[in-house]
């Protein structure tokens, strides 16, 4: 398979070198790392002004596009990180279409925080694009569910392109933008895994067809914050189960909002799903059905990796350089029990413990980077308040995407 690599000439950078580039293509899928209003010498611009923010965020990402000979067109889906309220979030969906246009309808997953990874950065925005090698445009679905959380039409809820079926935010959300039992984590939880279920559904696939799941909810880093919702998760799917991130969140936009999911899926006509769980590998305080690497044909997910043991025991407590190397070290057994390597990785996302400070970024991201050989694959990296456990400080998921399908 030909990968492609993009790093455009005057694309902002990072003010420090890393392999990392802005955005991969390898076989139908393109991945672009989070892109945001910097400067070529890392420096934010438009302080203050969000809709410039997610403009210039957007002429970037179109940048790569172009480069790796898609469009806009082709976006399966967008995921933006920001920093706003709940008028925020409405203004920018407007501003994406807009951006977009009505007619490319990808799925939508939005995740507000208190911060970003540099100071006064207000958005940061990733895209994935699927179009065939030959440049040939893929088939594709897009389903706009009106019992579902309030959208513009510009939007899916779900979208199936190829073999591949993409879920935007379930919520507990309805129709007409009221919250379903405000501040109640338990029965939002169910709503939204009964709407998950509905939306692959309507794709034509089951619980049992998706490769990974992308969970946020009301926490302050603590197991008992976690496992309110995640062992009602975790009774939706079959065992095996999906590769699965878990973060936690001090708020949502909307008032009693509580958690929020999104999926990834495989056509059930698609290729067998293969699960990793490497012996000897960390395991969470209770016990799920998830496994930490799902692959199907070249298309390998990794769960969320930690610096935990096999006991959920927190590994070098709050060191953020120790738990990386841990971390960069799971992701590379999980890849192993696939025939991967890190230099198969195409995305990489991590969310860390930290504040908007360049320093907390860099000090994992250096080691991130030095994982890979250049080039190196796209990347996110949010900061957030807590992470699921105490103590616990780094958590990293990839997608890798293997040269041959050693699906046999």
């Amino acid at each position: 398979m030909t990968r492609q690599y993009s790093f455009p000439e005057g694309h902002w950078n990072w003010p420090i070198k890393l392999t990392h580039h802005h955005a991969v293509r390898a076989g139908d899928m393109i991945f672009t790392g989070g892109q945001v209003d910097l400067d070529t010498l890392g420096t934010v611009r438009n302080i203050g002004d969000l809709d410039a923010q997610v403009r210039n965020s957007m002429a970037y990402m179109q940048d790569l596009l172009t480069d790796l000979g898609v469009g806009f067109t082709d976006l399966v889906r967008l995921v933006v990180y920001y920093v706003g309220d709940a008028s925020d979030e409405a203004r920018m969906l407007n501003l994406l279409v807009d951006i977009i246009g009505n007619e490319v309808k990808p799925v939508v997953n939005l995740i507000n925080l208190p911060e970003l990874c540099y100071p006064d950065m207000l958005c940061e925005i990733e895209g994935v694009a699927m179009r065939a090698p030959d440049g040939s445009t893929l088939p594709r679905q897009n389903y706009h569910l009106d019992a579902q959380s309030p959208l513009p039409k510009a939007f899916s809820h779900v979208v199936k392109c190829n073999d591949m079926i993409f879920t935007g935010d379930m919520t507990a959300r309805s129709a007409d933008g009221s919250v379903t039992h405000p501040g109640d984590i338990v029965a939002q939880t169910r709503l939204m895994m009964e709407r998950l279920s509905q939306a692959l559904q309507a794709a034509g696939a089951g619980m049992q067809d998706v490769v990974k799941v992308n969970a946020f909810y009301l926490g302050d880093g603590t197991a008992e914050d976690w496992e309110v919702s995640a062992c009602i998760r975790a009774d939706y799917f079959p065992n095996p189960g999906p590769a699965p991130t878990g973060i936690p969140v001090p708020s949502f936009p909307h008032d009693g909002l509580t958690t929020r999911i999104a999926a990834t899926a495989c056509a059930p006509e698609a290729h067998h799903i293969r699960h990793a769980w490497p012996d000897g590998h960390w395991n969470w305080t209770t016990a799920m059905p998830y496994k930490h690497g799902v692959g199907s044909g070249q298309l390998i997910h990794v769960g969320g990796q930690v610096a935990l043991d096999k006991q959920a025991k927190v590994l070098e407590p709050g060191d953020m350089v120790a738990q990386t190397r841990i971390a960069m070290e799971n992701v590379a057994r999980v890849l192993d029990e696939f025939g991967a390597t890190l230099d198969d990785v195409v995305k990489v996302t991590t969310f860390y413990q930290g504040s908007a400070s360049a320093e907390a970024l860099h000090e994992n991201l250096l080691i991130r980077s030095n994982s890979y050989i250049a080039p190196g694959p796209a990347t996110t990296g949010i900061p957030v308040p807590n992470l699921v456990y105490e103590d616990m400080v780094i958590e990293i998921e990839v997608i890798a995407m293997l040269e041959n399908d050693k699906e046999a």
